[in-house]
């Protein structure tokens, strides 16, 4: 089994000095919150959401602009309306944190419907390693956890900076699933597939121009998309599946959909398949475009250092 290097995974005494205490009482709030009926905590999310996006800031004029050069086919007032929705989608991503973290088995599986999972089982029959190819959805956490419940994956992540928020995360996130690995740790998720280990990872963010190659996502011809896909996928006995996770519309709980293993996938030609990875996934985000994180600057690298910075 691959090393884990998220090292912060016990209590320690530390975590009581004075500098934690905001985030035990963030904590606090947080997991007080869960506790309350699951189609309460929903309109509570969507009130936050909008009281973030009436504050503004950085983070709304990126989403705003994602929305505007993603769906130019909209009108002004329908892109306003997706952007509205994204952020009370954002507001209740805060509180399905405590969800995914906290809530019981009992109560948690409840809210978890599967597609496909018989594509799972078939494609590891025969030993392979998976790649599970996700997508940025804001329900990321519940959605984390609910996979587990039915394959434990290997979890491919980024320690949070603060280390109390980081072992209740790392807890959290590891309930259901083998174990989690750094983002750094490449190695550790090659010897993982190599193991015949289902990995998740999510391809859809903006790595920097270095791991990187140029090629079209939305109606950006040139994004920066991350070169760790083909390098996990093209590993020996691996099979990729795509993995569509999202919150149901009539506030019901969430589905995860397996997809059949990508077919001649790898082909050899690592732009085209990329650009193909990059056409699934916006394909799944264009289903529920207002649960996608859009404050993520996707396109923030561009192909050349003296290109006009994407966002203001």
């Amino acid at each position: 089994m691959s090393k884990n290097k998220v090292l912060q995974t016990e209590f320690k005494p530390a975590f009581l000095l004075p500098k934690y205490w905001p985030t035990w009482l963030a904590v606090i709030i947080l997991g007080s919150i869960s506790w309350l009926p699951y189609k309460l905590q929903l309109p509570m999310g969507r009130v936050l959401g909008r009281l973030m996006m009436k504050l503004g800031g950085t983070r709304y004029k990126v989403a705003e602009k994602n929305i505007n050069v993603c769906f130019p086919e909209l009108s002004d007032e329908e892109r306003l309306k997706l952007l509205t929705k994204n952020f009370e989608n954002t507001g209740i991503a805060l509180l399905e944190t405590g969800i995914g973290w906290w809530w019981p088995n009992w109560r948690f599986k409840r809210r978890i419907h599967v597609k496909g999972l018989e594509n799972v089982e078939k494609a590891k029959q025969d030993g392979s390693g998976l790649l599970l190819l996700a997508k940025h959805n804001l329900c990321v956490e519940p959605a984390a956890r609910a996979i587990g419940f039915f394959h434990q994956v290997v979890v491919f992540y980024r320690p949070n900076h603060n280390q109390l928020m980081e072992y209740f995360q790392h807890k959290g996130r590891a309930r259901s699933n083998k174990f989690m690995l750094d983002k750094s740790d490449v190695r550790g998720m090659c010897n993982a597939l190599r193991d015949g280990e289902s990995c998740i990872y999510l391809p859809d963010q903006d790595y920097g121009r270095k791991r990187s190659v140029f090629v079209p996502f939305f109606n950006i011809p040139d994004t920066a998309s991350t070169i760790g896909t083909m390098m996990f996928a093209k590993r020996k006995n691996v099979k990729t599946i795509m993995v569509h996770t999202y919150r149901l519309d009539d506030d019901s709980g969430y589905e995860i959909c397996f997809s059949e293993p990508l077919e001649n996938f790898p082909s050899g030609d690592d732009i085209q398949d990329i650009t193909r990875v990059n056409q699934e996934l916006e394909k799944q985000i264009r289903e529920k475009p207002e649960q996608y994180m859009w404050l993520h600057r996707r396109f923030k690298t561009r192909p050349n250092k003296d290109d006009p910075k994407f966002y203001s």
